[in-house]
């Protein structure tokens, strides 16, 4: 399940009705959020979910990996960045990686993302940024980085 959390959080709270107009009463706490997805992994085979908060709510993150037993992804969480890769492990505020080439820069840089995520015990999910392609170079990738995920 991708959440893109980021995209409904304002002010420190999560709209879910953020296609409607703001209203202070319908906002919750990253904690209420979080409580809402355990509802979802008890009720649904839910075995992995990507940005389940806001890419800054690192609280909410380290909380909510604390209380699951499913797959955590971070992708605007770490962005491919090994600064936030760094800090998301020392805070066990994810446990996968979402790998995107493009995002980083190089696929040198890519590699050792990938290798410090992996040094952390976490999974890593292969991607690209957006749009389809017929290029199976991330496959291959997959492949090579060992990360068993597209």
């Amino acid at each position: 399940m991708d959440v893109a959390a980021s995209e409904f959080h304002r002010d420190g709270r999560y709209d879910l009705d953020f296609k409607s107009p703001p209203d202070p009463k319908r906002l919750i706490s990253g904690e209420q959020l979080g409580q809402l997805y355990q509802s979802f992994i008890k009720n649904y085979p839910v075995v992995s979910i990507e940005d389940p908060f806001d890419q800054d709510d690192w609280e909410a993150w380290r909380r909510f990996v604390g209380e699951v037993q499913i797959q955590v992804v971070g992708d605007d969480l770490t962005v491919t960045n090994p600064r936030r890769i760094q800090r998301a492990a020392e805070l066990r505020a994810c446990n996968c990686l979402l790998l995107k080439v493009n995002q980083i820069g190089s696929v040198t840089e890519a590699v050792q993302a990938c290798k410090l995520a992996q040094s952390h015990g976490w999974g890593v999910m292969v991607s690209h940024r957006s749009g389809e392609t017929e290029d199976t170079f991330i496959a291959d990738l997959v492949v090579g980085l060992c990360t068993g995920q597209v």
